[in-house]
Protein backbone atom coordinates (compact mmCIF):
# COMPACT_ATOMS: atom_id res chain seq x y z
CA UNK A 1 0.00 0.00 0.00
CA UNK A 2 1.18 3.14 -1.10
CA UNK A 3 1.15 6.65 1.22
CA UNK A 4 0.48 9.77 0.48
CA UNK A 5 3.26 12.65 0.50
CA UNK A 6 4.26 14.81 3.79
CA UNK A 7 2.88 11.50 5.83
CA UNK A 8 5.54 10.24 8.46
CA UNK A 9 7.72 7.05 7.40
CA UNK A 10 7.20 3.68 9.23
CA UNK A 11 4.77 1.30 10.34
CA UNK A 12 2.11 2.35 12.87
CA UNK A 13 3.52 0.76 16.20
CA UNK A 14 1.10 0.05 18.72
CA UNK A 15 0.82 1.88 21.80
CA UNK A 16 3.22 -0.10 24.87
CA UNK A 17 1.74 -1.16 27.65
CA UNK A 18 2.08 1.27 30.72
CA UNK A 19 4.39 -0.05 33.35
CA UNK A 20 1.55 0.04 35.84
CA UNK A 21 0.22 -2.89 34.10
CA UNK A 22 -2.69 -1.33 32.50
CA UNK A 23 -4.03 -1.21 29.33
CA UNK A 24 -3.20 1.34 27.07
CA UNK A 25 -5.72 4.14 27.07
CA UNK A 26 -7.14 4.78 23.37
CA UNK A 27 -6.22 7.98 21.43
CA UNK A 28 -9.01 9.73 20.10
CA UNK A 29 -8.65 11.96 16.89
CA UNK A 30 -9.76 15.67 17.46
CA UNK A 31 -13.35 16.91 15.77
CA UNK A 32 -12.02 18.69 12.81
CA UNK A 33 -14.40 21.43 11.02
CA UNK A 34 -16.43 20.94 8.16
CA UNK A 35 -15.21 22.24 5.09
CA UNK A 36 -16.58 22.79 1.81
CA UNK A 37 -15.65 20.10 -0.57
CA UNK A 38 -16.33 20.40 -4.57
CA UNK A 39 -16.64 17.74 -6.58
CA UNK A 40 -15.65 16.56 -10.19
CA UNK A 41 -19.42 16.53 -11.12
CA UNK A 42 -19.40 20.78 -10.01
CA UNK A 43 -21.82 19.87 -7.39
CA UNK A 44 -20.74 21.24 -3.34
CA UNK A 45 -21.33 19.41 -0.60
CA UNK A 46 -19.99 19.59 2.89
CA UNK A 47 -18.02 16.88 4.41
CA UNK A 48 -17.25 16.57 8.04
CA UNK A 49 -14.08 15.10 8.40
CA UNK A 50 -14.92 13.55 12.05
CA UNK A 51 -18.67 12.33 10.95
CA UNK A 52 -17.21 10.06 7.85
CA UNK A 53 -18.26 6.59 8.44
CA UNK A 54 -15.07 3.99 8.72
CA UNK A 55 -13.88 3.08 5.62
CA UNK A 56 -10.53 1.28 4.12
CA UNK A 57 -8.31 4.11 3.16
CA UNK A 58 -7.97 3.57 -0.88
CA UNK A 59 -4.59 3.75 -2.17
CA UNK A 60 -3.27 7.19 -2.24
CA UNK A 61 -2.14 8.77 -5.67
CA UNK A 62 1.91 8.92 -5.77
CA UNK A 63 3.89 11.26 -7.85
CA UNK A 64 3.68 9.30 -11.16
CA UNK A 65 -0.59 9.45 -10.22
CA UNK A 66 -0.40 12.75 -9.74
CA UNK A 67 1.54 13.57 -13.22
CA UNK A 68 -1.64 11.35 -14.38
CA UNK A 69 -3.64 12.85 -12.96
CA UNK A 70 -3.98 16.83 -14.08
CA UNK A 71 -6.67 17.66 -11.38
CA UNK A 72 -3.68 15.92 -8.52
CA UNK A 73 -1.12 19.10 -8.34
CA UNK A 74 -4.40 21.61 -8.29
CA UNK A 75 -6.43 19.27 -5.61
CA UNK A 76 -3.07 18.84 -3.33
CA UNK A 77 -2.78 22.81 -3.81
CA UNK A 78 -5.87 24.11 -3.05
CA UNK A 79 -6.14 20.93 0.12
CA UNK A 80 -3.16 22.23 1.41
CA UNK A 81 -3.68 26.12 0.95
CA UNK A 82 -6.86 25.97 3.36
CA UNK A 83 -5.94 25.90 6.43
CA UNK A 84 -8.74 23.76 7.79
CA UNK A 85 -7.53 20.88 5.06
CA UNK A 86 -4.61 21.44 5.88
CA UNK A 87 -5.19 19.98 9.67
CA UNK A 88 -6.99 17.47 8.57
CA UNK A 89 -4.45 16.04 6.21
CA UNK A 90 -1.79 16.22 9.77
CA UNK A 91 -4.25 14.51 11.47
CA UNK A 92 -5.37 11.90 8.96
CA UNK A 93 -1.56 11.20 8.25
CA UNK A 94 -1.20 10.93 11.96
CA UNK A 95 -3.57 8.25 12.14
CA UNK A 96 -2.59 6.41 9.09
CA UNK A 97 0.46 5.99 10.45
CA UNK A 98 -0.35 4.34 13.85
CA UNK A 99 -2.31 1.67 12.18
CA UNK A 100 -4.58 3.04 9.22
CA UNK A 101 -8.24 4.23 10.30
CA UNK A 102 -9.74 5.84 12.97
CA UNK A 103 -11.95 4.56 14.98
CA UNK A 104 -13.93 7.69 14.58
CA UNK A 105 -13.51 7.01 10.26
CA UNK A 106 -11.13 10.10 9.88
CA UNK A 107 -9.13 8.18 7.82
CA UNK A 108 -12.29 8.19 5.11
CA UNK A 109 -12.81 11.65 5.79
CA UNK A 110 -9.13 12.59 5.13
CA UNK A 111 -9.70 10.49 1.97
CA UNK A 112 -12.86 12.37 1.10
CA UNK A 113 -10.54 15.83 1.64
CA UNK A 114 -8.07 14.39 -0.64
CA UNK A 115 -10.08 12.96 -3.50
CA UNK A 116 -11.79 16.21 -4.27
CA UNK A 117 -10.79 18.04 -7.03
CA UNK A 118 -10.80 21.48 -5.98
CA UNK A 119 -11.76 23.40 -2.51
CA UNK A 120 -13.74 26.77 -3.11
CA UNK A 121 -11.80 29.58 -1.51
CA UNK A 122 -13.81 32.93 -0.92
CA UNK A 123 -11.14 35.40 -1.50
CA UNK A 124 -8.98 33.84 -4.82
CA UNK A 125 -7.91 35.65 -7.28
CA UNK A 126 -6.41 33.14 -9.75
CA UNK A 127 -9.98 33.72 -11.69
CA UNK A 128 -9.93 37.72 -12.17
CA UNK A 129 -8.17 39.40 -15.06
CA UNK A 130 -4.86 41.37 -13.76
CA UNK A 131 -6.26 44.44 -15.82
CA UNK A 132 -10.00 44.86 -14.78
CA UNK A 133 -8.86 46.48 -11.66
CA UNK A 134 -6.64 48.72 -12.89
CA UNK A 135 -9.50 49.92 -15.09
CA UNK A 136 -11.85 49.78 -12.47
CA UNK A 137 -10.01 52.36 -10.65
CA UNK A 138 -9.34 54.45 -13.29
CA UNK A 139 -13.16 54.26 -14.60
CA UNK A 140 -13.84 55.43 -10.44
CA UNK A 141 -11.35 58.05 -10.78
CA UNK A 142 -12.03 59.57 -14.04
CA UNK A 143 -16.24 59.84 -12.82
CA UNK A 144 -15.15 61.37 -9.40
CA UNK A 145 -13.50 64.16 -11.52
CA UNK A 146 -16.73 64.61 -13.77
CA UNK A 147 -18.64 64.37 -10.34
CA UNK A 148 -16.23 67.32 -9.33
CA UNK A 149 -16.23 69.03 -12.83
CA UNK A 150 -20.00 69.23 -12.97
CA UNK A 151 -20.63 70.45 -9.61
CA UNK A 152 -18.14 73.60 -9.90
CA UNK A 153 -20.08 74.57 -13.24
CA UNK A 154 -23.41 73.83 -11.52
CA UNK A 155 -22.08 76.65 -8.64
CA UNK A 156 -21.07 78.83 -10.67
CA UNK A 157 -24.24 78.86 -12.64
CA UNK A 158 -25.83 79.24 -9.62
CA UNK A 159 -24.05 82.17 -8.52
CA UNK A 160 -24.32 83.80 -12.02
CA UNK A 161 -28.01 83.61 -11.41
CA UNK A 162 -27.94 84.46 -8.53
CA UNK A 163 -25.95 87.33 -8.73
CA UNK A 164 -28.22 88.52 -11.24
CA UNK A 165 -31.66 87.88 -9.34
CA UNK A 166 -29.32 89.67 -6.02
CA UNK A 167 -28.80 92.57 -8.87
CA UNK A 168 -32.52 92.98 -10.29
CA UNK A 169 -33.84 92.69 -6.81
CA UNK A 170 -31.28 95.39 -4.99
CA UNK A 171 -32.34 97.92 -8.45
CA UNK A 172 -36.18 97.03 -7.45
CA UNK A 173 -35.66 97.82 -3.83
CA UNK A 174 -33.54 101.34 -4.71
CA UNK A 175 -36.02 102.40 -7.13
CA UNK A 176 -38.94 101.48 -4.75
CA UNK A 177 -37.55 103.19 -1.74
CA UNK A 178 -37.05 106.46 -4.22
CA UNK A 179 -40.54 106.44 -5.10
CA UNK A 180 -41.14 105.90 -1.62
CA UNK A 181 -38.97 109.34 -0.38
CA UNK A 182 -40.17 110.90 -2.70
CA UNK A 183 -43.64 110.38 -2.34
CA UNK A 184 -43.40 111.16 1.25
CA UNK A 185 -40.94 114.49 0.70
CA UNK A 186 -44.56 115.38 -1.14
CA UNK A 187 -46.92 114.87 1.08
CA UNK A 188 -44.65 116.61 3.37
CA UNK A 189 -44.07 119.91 1.54
CA UNK A 190 -47.43 119.87 0.07
CA UNK A 191 -49.41 119.00 3.63
CA UNK A 192 -47.26 119.55 6.64
CA UNK A 193 -46.91 122.15 8.40
CA UNK A 194 -42.89 121.33 9.17
CA UNK A 195 -42.87 123.31 5.45
CA UNK A 196 -44.79 125.89 6.29
CA UNK A 197 -44.29 129.56 5.32
CA UNK A 198 -42.76 131.63 8.65
CA UNK A 199 -40.51 134.75 7.19
CA UNK A 200 -40.11 136.98 4.02
CA UNK A 201 -36.85 138.35 3.32
CA UNK A 202 -37.15 141.28 0.91
CA UNK A 203 -34.11 142.34 -1.15
CA UNK A 204 -33.10 145.31 -3.96
CA UNK A 205 -35.08 147.93 -2.76
CA UNK A 206 -33.98 151.75 -1.97
CA UNK A 207 -37.70 153.52 -2.57
CA UNK A 208 -39.67 150.68 -1.71
CA UNK A 209 -40.69 150.01 2.43
CA UNK A 210 -39.44 146.92 3.00
CA UNK A 211 -41.86 146.62 6.01
CA UNK A 212 -45.23 147.83 3.68
CA UNK A 213 -44.14 144.72 1.09
CA UNK A 214 -44.09 142.44 3.86
CA UNK A 215 -47.26 143.50 5.71
CA UNK A 216 -48.98 143.42 2.68
CA UNK A 217 -47.93 139.36 1.84
CA UNK A 218 -48.68 138.48 5.37
CA UNK A 219 -51.92 136.68 4.17
CA UNK A 220 -49.73 133.64 2.85
CA UNK A 221 -47.89 133.61 6.76
CA UNK A 222 -48.81 129.63 7.78
CA UNK A 223 -49.27 128.06 4.53
CA UNK A 224 -46.45 125.27 3.14
CA UNK A 225 -43.88 126.30 0.93
CA UNK A 226 -45.72 124.41 -2.26
CA UNK A 227 -49.15 125.55 -1.62
CA UNK A 228 -48.35 129.19 -2.28
CA UNK A 229 -50.62 131.83 -3.86
CA UNK A 230 -48.25 133.23 -5.78
CA UNK A 231 -51.29 135.00 -8.07
CA UNK A 232 -52.00 136.22 -4.70
CA UNK A 233 -48.61 137.68 -4.32
CA UNK A 234 -48.55 139.20 -7.96
CA UNK A 235 -51.48 140.99 -7.26
CA UNK A 236 -50.03 142.71 -3.97
CA UNK A 237 -46.60 143.36 -5.33
CA UNK A 238 -48.83 145.33 -8.12
CA UNK A 239 -49.67 147.71 -5.77
CA UNK A 240 -46.27 148.87 -5.42
CA UNK A 241 -45.75 150.68 -8.72
CA UNK A 242 -42.17 151.55 -7.57
CA UNK A 243 -41.58 148.00 -8.37
CA UNK A 244 -40.74 147.43 -11.88
CA UNK A 245 -40.21 143.48 -11.30
CA UNK A 246 -39.34 140.63 -8.82
CA UNK A 247 -38.26 137.28 -8.86
CA UNK A 248 -39.24 134.83 -5.59
CA UNK A 249 -37.53 132.02 -4.60
CA UNK A 250 -38.45 129.57 -1.98
CA UNK A 251 -35.78 128.37 0.58
CA UNK A 252 -36.77 125.16 2.72
CA UNK A 253 -38.44 125.15 5.25
CA UNK A 254 -39.61 128.59 5.84
CA UNK A 255 -38.62 130.95 4.09
CA UNK A 256 -39.61 132.91 1.36
CA UNK A 257 -37.00 135.54 -0.81
CA UNK A 258 -38.62 138.41 -2.73
CA UNK A 259 -35.66 140.02 -4.86
CA UNK A 260 -37.41 143.13 -6.58
CA UNK A 261 -36.27 145.16 -9.47
CA UNK A 262 -37.19 148.74 -8.61
CA UNK A 263 -38.31 151.38 -11.61
CA UNK A 264 -35.13 153.91 -12.50
CA UNK A 265 -37.03 157.29 -13.81
CA UNK A 266 -35.06 158.84 -17.05
CA UNK A 267 -37.07 162.02 -17.65
CA UNK A 268 -38.63 164.42 -15.59
CA UNK A 269 -41.84 165.98 -16.35
CA UNK A 270 -43.03 169.18 -14.81
CA UNK A 271 -46.53 169.22 -13.33
CA UNK A 272 -47.29 172.18 -12.19
CA UNK A 273 -44.52 173.35 -9.30
CA UNK A 274 -42.98 170.10 -9.51
CA UNK A 275 -40.87 167.60 -11.58
CA UNK A 276 -42.44 163.69 -11.62
CA UNK A 277 -39.30 161.54 -12.14
CA UNK A 278 -41.00 158.86 -14.46
CA UNK A 279 -39.61 155.55 -16.04
CA UNK A 280 -39.87 154.41 -19.68
CA UNK A 281 -43.52 152.93 -18.97
CA UNK A 282 -44.60 156.09 -18.19
CA UNK A 283 -45.02 155.42 -14.03
CA UNK A 284 -44.21 158.47 -11.98
CA UNK A 285 -41.29 157.00 -9.64
CA UNK A 286 -40.81 159.53 -7.65
CA UNK A 287 -41.57 163.34 -7.18
CA UNK A 288 -39.21 166.42 -6.53
CA UNK A 289 -39.68 170.07 -6.14
CA UNK A 290 -36.29 170.83 -8.24
CA UNK A 291 -35.44 170.02 -11.20
CA UNK A 292 -32.92 167.23 -11.65
CA UNK A 293 -29.46 167.83 -13.22
CA UNK A 294 -29.27 164.42 -14.25
CA UNK A 295 -32.03 163.78 -16.13
CA UNK A 296 -33.61 166.02 -18.85
CA UNK A 297 -36.69 167.75 -18.58
CA UNK A 298 -39.29 166.14 -21.54
CA UNK A 299 -41.64 168.35 -23.08
CA UNK A 300 -44.23 165.88 -23.98
CA UNK A 301 -46.89 169.10 -25.42
CA UNK A 302 -50.25 167.23 -25.45
CA UNK A 303 -49.03 163.91 -25.33
CA UNK A 304 -49.84 161.78 -22.02
CA UNK A 305 -47.37 159.66 -20.41
CA UNK A 306 -46.85 156.18 -21.64
CA UNK A 307 -48.28 157.42 -25.39
CA UNK A 308 -45.84 156.38 -28.42
CA UNK A 309 -44.44 160.06 -28.60
CA UNK A 310 -43.19 159.62 -24.84
CA UNK A 311 -42.12 156.77 -25.69
CA UNK A 312 -39.90 157.31 -28.30
CA UNK A 313 -38.48 160.18 -26.51
CA UNK A 314 -37.06 157.47 -23.83
CA UNK A 315 -35.61 155.44 -25.97
CA UNK A 316 -33.36 158.15 -27.46
CA UNK A 317 -32.53 159.24 -23.53
CA UNK A 318 -31.65 155.59 -22.89
CA UNK A 319 -29.61 155.40 -25.92
CA UNK A 320 -27.46 158.27 -25.55
CA UNK A 321 -23.84 157.35 -24.24
CA UNK A 322 -23.68 158.79 -20.28
CA UNK A 323 -21.12 161.51 -20.97
CA UNK A 324 -23.61 162.91 -23.66
CA UNK A 325 -26.67 162.10 -21.51
CA UNK A 326 -25.53 164.71 -18.65
CA UNK A 327 -25.06 167.38 -21.20
CA UNK A 328 -28.43 167.40 -22.16
CA UNK A 329 -30.57 169.26 -20.28
CA UNK A 330 -34.35 168.67 -22.14
CA UNK A 331 -36.15 166.63 -25.06
CA UNK A 332 -39.21 167.66 -26.75
CA UNK A 333 -41.29 166.03 -29.92
CA UNK A 334 -44.13 166.72 -31.91
CA UNK A 335 -44.34 163.24 -33.43
CA UNK A 336 -42.76 160.16 -33.28
CA UNK A 337 -39.80 161.29 -35.96
CA UNK A 338 -39.28 164.31 -35.08
CA UNK A 339 -36.93 164.30 -31.64
CA UNK A 340 -35.32 167.32 -31.01
CA UNK A 341 -32.67 167.46 -27.88
CA UNK A 342 -31.36 170.58 -26.44
CA UNK A 343 -28.16 170.48 -24.69
CA UNK A 344 -26.95 172.61 -21.61
CA UNK A 345 -24.72 174.59 -23.27
CA UNK A 346 -27.42 176.03 -25.71
CA UNK A 347 -26.68 173.91 -28.68
CA UNK A 348 -29.33 171.88 -30.24
CA UNK A 349 -29.90 167.91 -31.84
CA UNK A 350 -31.73 167.60 -34.66
CA UNK A 351 -32.34 163.71 -33.58
CA UNK A 352 -35.30 162.63 -35.59
CA UNK A 353 -36.65 159.16 -35.97
CA UNK A 354 -35.56 156.50 -33.27
CA UNK A 355 -34.10 154.80 -35.51
CA UNK A 356 -30.44 153.63 -35.63
CA UNK A 357 -30.56 155.14 -32.57
CA UNK A 358 -27.19 153.33 -31.47
CA UNK A 359 -25.21 154.67 -34.60
CA UNK A 360 -26.87 158.42 -33.88
CA UNK A 361 -25.16 158.18 -30.38
CA UNK A 362 -22.14 157.72 -31.78
CA UNK A 363 -21.95 160.12 -34.11
CA UNK A 364 -23.14 162.46 -32.06
CA UNK A 365 -20.63 161.78 -29.21
CA UNK A 366 -18.08 162.40 -31.93
CA UNK A 367 -19.29 165.92 -33.22
CA UNK A 368 -19.28 166.88 -29.91
CA UNK A 369 -15.75 166.14 -28.83
CA UNK A 370 -14.51 167.74 -32.34
CA UNK A 371 -16.45 170.83 -31.88
CA UNK A 372 -15.10 170.74 -28.09
CA UNK A 373 -11.57 170.97 -29.74
CA UNK A 374 -12.68 173.36 -32.14
CA UNK A 375 -14.77 176.53 -30.55
CA UNK A 376 -15.62 174.97 -27.26
CA UNK A 377 -18.04 178.25 -26.13
CA UNK A 378 -20.06 178.64 -29.29
CA UNK A 379 -23.59 177.00 -29.59
CA UNK A 380 -24.16 174.90 -32.54
CA UNK A 381 -26.64 172.99 -33.94
CA UNK A 382 -26.13 169.01 -34.53
CA UNK A 383 -27.78 167.01 -37.34
CA UNK A 384 -27.56 163.00 -36.77
CA UNK A 385 -30.82 162.46 -38.41
CA UNK A 386 -28.60 160.75 -41.20
CA UNK A 387 -25.82 158.75 -38.93
CA UNK A 388 -24.03 158.15 -41.91
CA UNK A 389 -23.48 161.64 -42.38
CA UNK A 390 -23.34 164.27 -39.41
CA UNK A 391 -23.64 168.01 -39.64
CA UNK A 392 -22.48 170.56 -37.48
CA UNK A 393 -24.47 173.98 -38.59
CA UNK A 394 -24.06 177.58 -36.65
CA UNK A 395 -27.76 178.82 -35.14
CA UNK A 396 -29.43 181.53 -36.80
Amino acid sequence: MKRPEGFDEGPVQPDAPAEDGHAPRERRAPRLPRLPVRRAGGTDREARLDSAPPAAAPETPTADAAAADPAGPAVAEHVASHPAADAALRQGGAQRAHGGATPDGNQAAVTDVIDAPMVSRPDHDEERPIGAGVRAAETAREARVARKRRKLLERAEVRRFTRRARHRRVAWITAGGVVVVLGVSILVAVYSPLMALRTIEVKGTSRVDDAALRQALSDQMGTPLARLDFGAIKRDIAGFPLIESYVTEEEPPHTLVITVTERTPVVAVKTGDTFDLVDPAGIVVQSSPTQPDTMPVADIGAAKLGSSVFRTMTEVVLALPSTVRSQVAGISATTADDVTLTMKDGSRVVWGSPDDSDAKAALLDALVKDHATRDPGTAVEYDVSAPDNGIIRSQS
